[in-house]
Formats: structure tokens, sequence, C-alpha cells
């Protein structure tokens, strides 16, 4: 991992690092490699569903509530991670997404930590996170990083549902 790596948190996702474009850029890089994955490739951005659009277009508004993780790399935004507000003591990590140019640098890594350190200390008992089955480098990364596949919550074909029991929830078990 390149040393110049680091993840920050950016609440209400407006003010990242002078570059008020760079969520959305991620985030289009994200939904348009999604689609196509799935069989469903648009030409560009103004195609996609509008929910994904919507990200793109305001993401201030699509995650108001939530946690944006920006990581950059040598001065670079190069990956991104939203983790939605927590609910019933289980928060849901989302839009994990390194640059391609940018990828083998431990970057989801480090977004990883960020985002389940985050949820520990905001008292998340249990972090959640879907993946497309295809995705097996990711899974492979959520199983290093402590995450375990569980039961289904979404009813879409090919996803793989994965929880993490953040340090809140293991020191109560231990307590």
């Amino acid at each position: 991992m390149n040393a110049h790596t680091t993840a920050d948190v950016v609440h209400g996702p407006g003010a990242l690092l002078g570059d008020p474009d760079a969520l959305a850029a991620l985030l289009t890089d994200y939904h348009l490699s999604t689609e196509a994955e799935k069989g469903l490739p648009v030409a560009d951005a103004s195609r996609l569903p509008a929910r994904y659009l919507a990200e793109i277009q305001d993401p201030r508004t699509a995650f108001a509530d939530d946690t944006v993780f920006l990581a950059v790399d040598d001065g670079v935004p190069a990956g991104c991670l939203v983790v939605t507000a927590p609910d019933a003591g289980t928060a849901e990590i989302k839009r994990v997404w390194t640059a391609p140019a940018r990828r083998g640098r431990g970057i989801a890594s480090v977004l990883l930590r960020a985002a389940v350190a985050h949820c520990a200390d905001s008292g998340v008992a249990t972090v959640r996170l879907s993946v497309w089955s295809w995705r097996t480098p990711a899974i492979a990364l959520y199983e290093r990083s402590g995450f375990r596949v569980t039961g289904s919550w979404d009813l879409r074909e090919e996803l793989v549902c994965m929880e993490y029991a953040s340090a809140v929830r293991s020191h109560r078990a231990a307590g």
C-alpha cells in the first residue's frame, strides 16, 4: 500500500478536499461499471437508473444522513465508501469503489478499516454489506477484513450478503 493513502471521513459530502466533483466522478465509474457487469451497459451516466443518477448529480442530498469516506492517494481521489446512518444498531456499507488505475494499493482496505472503526465508535453492533457474486476479489477482501457471508436481506439474485460484528458487539458479548 502506498504510504500516502488516507481515508478522510466526509460528513456532508460537499467538502471533498477542495474537489466537490471527486465523489460524483467515483460514483459515476462505479455505477457504469456495475451496470456493464450486470449485462446492462449504458453509453453514459445520463442513461443510468434514476436512483443512481441522483447519487451522481447530487451526492450531498443522496447521502445527507450517511457518512462518506473518500480515499486520497498521492493527493488524487482514489476511492470511496458510504456507510448508511445506523438503524437499530446496524449500518450498511455501500458504494465501495477504487479507481481502476489505483487498485492494488490497499485503498479499499483503508476505506473498510476506517468505516468499521467509525461504526464501532458510533455504537453500531452490526455492519453489513452486499456484493455481486461475480466480484470475487471484493468478496475475498471483505472476508479478509472480517466480514462473513450471512442470510440474504436483499431479494436480488446473485447478491452475496455479508456481516461484520463490530467491536461494540464483540466487547458486549465478552463482558
